[in-house]
């Protein structure tokens, strides 16, 4: 055990982002060790547009909860692979809609069945008496009522 372990509470976001890097290389190696090319950061995007098909760039900033300017960057890698496209909107010409290619497509087919195992042995990994997905969700709505900032200015009083 480290000193990150043991003062508990207050490392919250370094244990979260030890834990999300975890995951993120595991990740790369499950996508590596079945010969898909794919980068973990791109999932949201990829999984958004197989799902919904064609969106704006502030639709699926939306859709994945990141930045305007990171999703922007995310698009742009994304684009550069050629796994998606963009058009210009008919009804809005200062709107993109973003697509996946035909490349894309057949990114996703390929990486579906590995998203079932991948979804399995993560619901291992957080099947435990404290659920963590239900306890990042219930985190989540208390942010979204009031943030981290505001709750420790009314706490200093």
């Amino acid at each position: 055990m480290n000193i990150i372990d043991e003062i508990g509470i207050l490392a919250i976001s370094t244990r979260l982002q030890r834990l999300s890097e975890q995951l993120r290389k595991d990740g790369a190696q499950i996508y590596a060790y079945n010969n898909i090319d794919f980068e973990p950061k791109w999932f949201p995007v990829i999984y958004t547009l197989h799902v919904k098909e064609m969106l704006g760039v502030v639709e699926i900033a939306n859709e994945i909860g990141y930045s305007h300017p990171s999703t922007i960057s995310l698009l742009k890698e994304l684009e550069k692979q050629k796994i998606i496209s963009s058009k210009k909107d008919k009804l809005d010409e200062r709107k993109r809609l973003i697509v996946l290619t035909t490349k894309g497509k057949e990114l996703v087919e390929k990486m579906q069945p590995v998203w079932e195992i991948m979804s399995k042995a993560l619901n291992e990994i957080t099947n435990t008496q404290n659920n963590l997905l239900k306890a990042i969700e219930e985190a989540e709505e208390n942010l979204t009522r009031q943030g981290f900032f505001q709750r420790a200015l009314e706490l200093k009083g």
